[in-house]
């Protein structure tokens, strides 16, 4: 193997680690359970389905600028740089809500750079890690809320039957505090800041959307909460938006994050294994068994939360304390959530000389994210 394979392996497990990991867990697993027809059965296709459809759905918005649309609508009410940031953050955290938090820092965060650089240089630099951080922070904690907000949830979801409504009520209590602290943390970075009459020009809406693709689009998405809601087949619905994205605009599916799918197969094939392996399964089950809260949030720090909900889930019947764990756990280490690491290579492709500037300081909001999810928790499980 020649010096360039050896440097494009390198820079692939880079690019995906999660995924790198999922695959490096499965293959070892297979030397305890050698692979056979079983290993088919061990893969939840509904999540694989319905997540893959979501993810269509949600280029095909982008492709089309109906965030793009949006956000410029909102910047053009106002030109106060404590409004402009709180749109900037409150993007994230509201769209996370329905597009997952993934979707919503990828068409965000170069959308708040694009903001940014309409900025004076002074008041650009403060802002841009602040922004991105708070950015990453809001997407987690609004995603949280609903079963389609990020992968885990729609996973543990499903998994479980649990209700929608009950869900919510579960989540709320964290996404109102972390909606909180966000509008705190956007009046202490914006302190002093006034208006930006000077320092930019009243912002424009410049989008043009396509009113049939709008439409054909949103028709696709409600048939993907309706497949999420088990009001219609997953299979249906991933088949029928699988041919109209191919009929109305293909190359939408050459932007699909496949990487993620395919962790979540290979983690499949490795949990699946794990339970034909009595002795661990049996051990990890009681390790397993009153500890999912505290468990999933130290998981995830070093594998993420997606790996984690996908590791745990087949060993506990407390799926409401695992949920919570698992959106908790995104916030601490980069590598906690996935969502954050998309963050972080956005940073250092727009500015590389401030990407570890930006570590240190995502890691610190998102160490005070963190405690405050665990105090809720605490008064939410003793009703203080």
């Amino acid at each position: 193997m020649n010096n360039s394979c050896i440097n494009y392996l390198i820079r692939l497990v880079k690019k995906e680690a999660i995924l790198t990991i999922a695959i490096c867990m499965a293959v070892v697993s297979c030397f305890f359970v050698h692979p056979n027809k079983k290993y088919i059965e061990y893969i939840d296709y509904r999540t694989i389905v319905i997540l893959f459809s979501l993810m269509v759905v949600m280029e095909a918005y982008k492709r089309i600028g109906v965030f793009s649309y949006i956000a410029e609508w909102l910047l053009a009410k106002s030109n106060n740089i404590t409004y402009i940031v709180f749109v900037l953050v409150a993007l994230c955290f509201f769209f996370s809500m329905l597009i997952t938090n993934d979707v919503a820092l990828i068409t965000f965060v170069p959308f708040s750079f694009t903001v940014l650089n309409r900025l004076d240089n002074e008041t650009s630099a403060k802002l841009f890690i602040p922004i991105v951080a708070m950015q990453t922070v809001a997407a987690n904690l609004g995603s949280m809320l609903t079963p389609v907000g990020n992968p885990q949830n729609l996973y543990i979801y499903s998994v479980g039957k649990m209700e929608f409504f009950n869900f919510v009520h579960l989540m709320a209590p964290y996404s109102i505090v972390g909606f909180c602290i966000l509008l705190i943390s956007t009046m202490f970075v914006c302190r002093n800041q006034g208006r930006a009459e000077e320092k930019i020009d009243s912002y424009q809406v410049e989008s043009q959307m396509e009113p049939l693709k709008l439409l054909l689009y949103s028709v696709m998405f409600l048939l993907c909460l309706c497949s999420v809601f088990r009001m219609i087949d997953y299979k249906a619905v991933g088949l029928v938006i699988f041919v109209a994205i191919l009929l109305v605009d293909k190359s939408v599916l050459m932007k699909i994050d496949y990487s993620l799918l395919l962790t979540f197969v290979f983690f499949f094939i490795f949990v699946g294994n794990v339970g034909k392996m009595e002795w661990f399964s049996t051990k990890l089950g009681g390790f397993v068994d009153g500890s999912e809260f505290f468990l999933s949030i130290t998981i995830s720090q070093v594998i993420s939360n997606v790996p984690a909900a996908l590791l745990l889930s087949d060993f506990t019947n407390n799926l409401e304390e695992l949920i919570v764990g698992l959106d908790v756990a995104g916030f601490g280490t980069i590598i906690a959530s996935m969502a954050s690491l998309i963050s972080f290579r956005q940073v250092a492709r727009e500015k590389d000389s401030v990407k570890w500037k930006y570590l240190f300081k995502f890691t610190v909001y998102n160490i005070v994210v963190l405690c405050a999810m665990i105090a809720v928790y605490y008064i939410s499980k003793n009703n203080i």
